[in-house]
């Protein structure tokens, strides 16, 4: 029988060249080109529960070098890294010239992400996004104090975040703390230190191209990352597929050329993920690994096509 383990250095190894480009400066990944590029990142949970090793065989196929692992309800990827062991993943990545560059990490909520930030850090990785706490669906002063307060308690663990190399992206989410426009911008205000910023899913938010597109500019470098997601018919109610698929760029009626511009302008040049929620959660968004991979492209298509527009 052949001993497959690994020791400690051969395990560095690995993930040395498994995560090398996530550690180059965004600015050098798009150098190639004089052009606006998106960066794109792969979210498992477009996959459902599918197997890791066959999900990350699909990150280059969508014109991706990076992967998001999210864990329950939404998919298990993250559960099955913990499964396989991280010598295991290590070589799965390697395998298939893959970077770990982030997590989601709901569950664990904003301020219990410590753990979190060190596995991130083992792998190269360089984004953790979660949700907010406090008040919910508050306005005006109400949603300033909420924010102003949030991002007090957000201090030690941002400052571990800082000493990780890790940002950590606060999603705006509806039922949230940061759930309006005017959070949105409160949190970019209050947020001091590059390590904390809006994961911004246009999905949760009124579907107005100029509107999205002038909270982008205004957001500028607060802006750490951004879902391809809009709201269609929704994804809280069973629909026949091709009405839950309406969620997907090219799909519904949100023209993204106005936000793409916006992306442009700011010289956005962190991740983007193609994105939706099937209903129930914790299915792929298609029936096959194969089908889940040409439904992203397709949405892919037509962001390209709106960035040739531009």
């Amino acid at each position: 029988m052949i001993d497959t383990r690994i020791n400690r250095r051969q395990m560095c190894q690995l993930l040395a060249a498994g995560t090398a480009a996530a550690c180059l400066p965004r600015s050098l990944q798009a150098a190639d080109s004089s052009k606006f590029q998106l960066q794109y990142a792969l979210a498992s949970s477009m996959y459902g529960k599918l197997p890791l090793a066959e999900v990350v065989g699909e990150v280059h196929k969508i014109g991706a070098q990076w992967i998001d692992l999210w864990p329950m309800v939404h998919a298990n990827q993250r559960e099955q890294m913990e499964e396989m062991g991280h010598e295991r993943f290590a070589e799965l990545l390697k395998k298939h010239n893959v970077s770990l560059g982030m997590t989601t990490r709901y569950d664990l909520g904003p301020l219990g992400l410590d753990d979190e930030l060190k596995v991130l850090k083992k792998f190269g990785g360089s984004l953790i996004v979660s949700g907010s706490v406090g008040p919910k669906n508050v306005t005006g002063a109400e949603a300033k104090a909420g924010v102003k307060e949030f991002v007090e308690k957000m201090k030690p663990h941002v400052e571990l975040a800082e000493e990780h190399g890790v940002t950590i992206g606060i999603e705006n989410h509806a039922n949230a703390l940061i759930a309006s426009v005017d959070s949105i911008r409160y949190l970019g205000e209050a947020a001091a230190s590059p390590n904390l910023g809006i994961a911004l899913a246009p999905y949760h938010l009124p579907q107005d191209e100029k509107l999205l597109a002038q909270l982008i500019e205004d957001l500028g470098p607060k802006l750490v990352h951004f879902y391809a997601w809009q709201h269609g018919k929704g994804c809280m109610t069973k629909l026949p597929k091709e009405e839950e698929l309406e969620q997907m760029p090219g799909r519904g009626s949100l023209d993204f050329r106005p936000i793409l511009a916006a992306l442009k302008k700011i010289g956005y040049s962190r991740w983007v993920e193609i994105f939706m929620h099937p209903v129930p959660r914790g299915i792929p968004i298609m029936e096959t690994l194969g089908a889940v991979t040409d439904e992203i492209n397709a949405a892919r298509a037509y962001l390209d096509k709106c960035l040739a527009e531009l």
